[in-house]
């Protein structure tokens, strides 16, 4: 079992990491601007949805195995970017659509749910940060480290998804005020668009 000080270390540094300007908590912010703080949270839910996936990939070395494939980390990397810029192009049909953050349907929550999944399973970046971040707060004489990295994988989960509910309920406020104004909604969209294909080309053009 991971020491109680060894633990608190690790919560301290995941909270950090989480709070710096990344893809995930820029795309949850964007999100819950223009849609409201249930899209936020449904997207929000998704991403953290698809740690369990690069926890598992990590602690079974299956991120070791795609890192040292050239072929697939390539394809990885761009399925993600271009999934990215396929909701730029979404969000930029959308900016002359007016809409309030109140308007998102009930409908829309699974699908927003579905995308954070779906952007950080096809982001390669994730599961090298999990590979690379994880082993520092394992400890040999502490049981399998495997199920050590696991547990450390779902404590950083939960704080990453209390820290994007947050910000998913502050950002939701900060549109549902913005979303008054006139046209808000197409310079909102806009900058949404401009996000994620910053995000895109971002991932794209990165190397291991």
């Amino acid at each position: 079992m991971i020491e109680p000080t060894q633990l608190l270390y690790f919560i301290a540094a995941s909270v950090a990491l989480t709070l710096l300007p990344g893809p995930d908590i820029l795309f949850v912010l964007s999100i819950s601007i223009s849609q409201g703080k249930k899209a936020g949270i449904a997207t929000a839910s998704g991403l953290c949805t698809g740690l369990l996936f690069h926890t598992t990939a990590a602690a079974l070395g299956i991120s070791a195995l795609v890192y040292s494939s050239a072929i697939a980390f390539t394809i990885v990397k761009y399925a993600g970017a271009l999934y990215l810029i396929y909701l730029a192009f979404k969000a930029l049909k959308e900016s002359g659509t007016s809409f309030s953050s109140f308007e998102v349907k009930e409908t829309d929550v699974p699908l927003l749910y579905k995308r954070g999944i779906v952007m950080n399973l096809l982001n390669p970046k994730v599961s090298l940060f999990f590979l690379a971040f994880l082993p520092q707060f394992v400890s040999a004489g502490s049981g399998s480290i495997p199920l050590q990295m696991i547990f450390l994988g779902i404590v950083f989960l939960f704080q990453a998804l209390f820290i994007f509910f947050l910000v998913s309920i502050f950002a939701g406020f900060i549109g549902s005020r913005i979303m008054k104004m006139p046209n808000a909604g197409k310079y909102v969209n806009w900058a949404k668009a401009g996000i994620f294909s910053i995000i895109g080309v971002e991932l794209a053009l990165s190397g291991r």
